[in-house]
């Protein structure tokens, strides 16, 4: 399945915010949605790379994209789609 095809539930903007608050967002998200319903994430934080997969993995959720761009200004951004276990 293509990540064109995934229709997400719940989109974050945690563009500009540091650790601990991306992963609390998607928490927070995570536990208001149901079932199979995937959560969009979208971060420039660095360490969003190594916390929502260790999040996804502990909890039981599956980490459907995780993706690294430019943003028009040069700036690193994180991209990710979390379906819920």
């Amino acid at each position: 399945m293509s990540d064109q095809s995934i229709t997400p539930s719940i989109q974050l903007n945690t563009r500009g915010l540091r650790c601990p608050e991306p992963v609390m967002m998607l928490h927070q998200a995570i536990r208001k949605s149901r079932s199979g319903d995937v959560v969009e994430v979208f971060a420039t934080d660095n360490s969003t790379s190594w916390d929502i997969p260790k999040f996804c993995m502990h909890l039981g959720h599956e980490l459907l994209l995780q993706e690294e761009k430019l943003d028009d200004a040069g700036n690193k951004e994180f991209h990710y789609l979390v379906k819920k276990g």
